[in-house]
């Protein structure tokens, strides 16, 4: 449950889409506090749907964006959350690879067909 990639990327740009939404400029400090906080949200977000909206507002906040602004994602919430799901799929089949190869237990006559 610690690969939440795909929620964290989703939270980082999400916030910066409210930002520039309401017209503020976020420094580049603020830009790296609101990735920070989406990647450390993200490790708390359980795996059920719509999750990434709960610690959303914890990114928003941490940068001084109203949590109400969140009322705009939820919309496209439903759409945004299978992609979210695909990319944090996505990315444990990549390490699961990775962790594969790396003790050489890969079965690669199985792997290349």
């Amino acid at each position: 449950q610690l690969n939440m990639d795909g929620t964290a990327l989703y939270e980082a740009a999400a916030a910066l889409f409210i930002a520039n939404l309401m017209g503020l400029d976020l420094t580049l400090g603020q830009q790296l506090i609101v990735c920070a906080t989406a990647m450390i949200a993200s490790l708390g977000a359980p795996g059920i749907p719509s999750a990434g909206m709960v610690t959303m507002i914890m990114v928003l906040q941490s940068v001084g964006l109203p949590a109400e602004a969140i009322a705009i994602l939820l919309p496209i919430d439903r759409l945004l959350d299978t992609v979210r799901t695909v990319v944090n799929v996505q990315g444990d089949m990549m390490i699961s690879v990775v962790v594969d190869r790396h003790t050489r237990d890969l079965d690669m006559p199985i792997h290349s067909n």
